[in-house]
């Protein structure tokens, strides 16, 4: 059995290295077109360097950042190590400077995208995949909910909606928020966008409460993954989309950014949204799949995970394959 599940996986971990690969080879494209763009047009090196001296940069950033980068997308495992290490140690640098002297702002986030995408993809080469079940521990991991006492199911519900809002949608784009200012990138909306951030917040809070009461009163659970319902909730917007939540959280984060003026926080919302899309979901419809089997696999025919379906007739794409 473990012999035939090895078999079968093989081609699915050729194409994540093959996608490892790809990005690093993008990367070291991006890396020299960086480098020349410094070398022909003085804001290029304005905006991401400031004041440090870009020869003195070079010597060391084109062989283990460009170089390092092409070595890795031709399958030579050492230079994922060299580049995805030099990447991260550049982008804590240029954090520290950014912070320290309001210079290089820019630099700063790009390094920091950088960064993630390099151990993403030196992840995806040296392992094969990315781990993400390991970030499905204590209040993450998947269990069935302890109680089915409705009245305790809504505290509980509310309190997770107080604390999840209060850190995701407060704490980080006020942190967030406050380096965009530091790092002299803040730009100011037009009052238009303002409106519609207000407008889109209390709209997708509106549907975030309404999916946590679902998943209360149909489902005797919490939006906890670790207090999960005990029935499959196909009810109030979960009839509609299979993911009304976390649909609900990335308009929210989206619309907090435009509320406080920050497109960093528009940026933490989007990608946000990917890495919970391709890292997490996956897990979670497994869960789903092995709990209520074939109702599930029905309802996900009917449902779409993204876009809303309000024709049962139509039929949703098919569940993201997980090893």
């Amino acid at each position: 059995m473990n012999r035939h599940l090895t078999e079968v996986n093989k081609p699915k971990k050729r194409l994540r290295i093959f996608h490892g690969r790809m990005y690093f080879a993008l990367q070291a494209l991006a890396g020299a077109a960086w480098w020349l763009g410094t070398a022909m047009i003085p804001g290029v090196a304005d905006a991401t360097l400031g004041g440090i001296d870009p020869l003195l940069i070079a010597i060391v950033d084109i062989p283990l950042f460009v170089i390092g980068s092409a070595l890795a997308a031709l399958n030579f495992r050492w230079a994922v190590w060299i580049a995805t290490g030099w990447t991260v140690l550049v982008a804590l640098g240029m954090v520290i400077y950014a912070t320290a002297t309001t210079e290089a702002g820019l630099g700063a986030v790009l390094m920091i995208l950088a960064a993630l995408g390099s151990l993403l993809a030196g992840v995806l080469m040296i392992v094969g995949r990315i781990p993400s079940e390991k970030l499905l521990v204590g209040p993450f991991a998947f269990h069935s909910s302890h109680t089915r006492i409705r009245s305790r199911l809504l505290v509980r519900t509310t309190i997770q909606i107080v604390v999840f809002w209060g850190v995701f949608l407060i704490i980080i784009p006020v942190i967030i928020n406050a380096f965009e200012d530091r790092w002299n990138l803040a730009y100011k909306f037009p009052i238009l966008l303002v409106v519609v951030g207000f407008a889109l917040l209390a709209v997708s809070s509106v549907i975030g409460v309404w999916s946590a009461r679902a998943i209360a009163n149909f489902g005797s659970g919490t939006p906890l993954p670790s207090q999960m319902a005990h029935h499959l909730v196909a009810r109030g917007p979960y009839a509609f989309v299979r993911n009304p939540m976390a649909i609900a959280g990335v308009v929210q984060g989206m619309a907090m950014g435009l509320l406080i003026g920050s497109w960093l926080v528009v940026v933490y919302a989007l990608i946000g949204s990917l890495l919970w899309n391709w890292l997490i979901r996956p897990h979670e419809e497994t869960d789903l799949l092995e709990r209520f089997g074939d109702e599930y696999r029905d309802y996900a025919k009917r449902v779409r995970c993204w876009w809303p379906t309000f024709s049962t007739a139509e039929t949703a794409p098919d569940l993201v394959d997980e090893d």
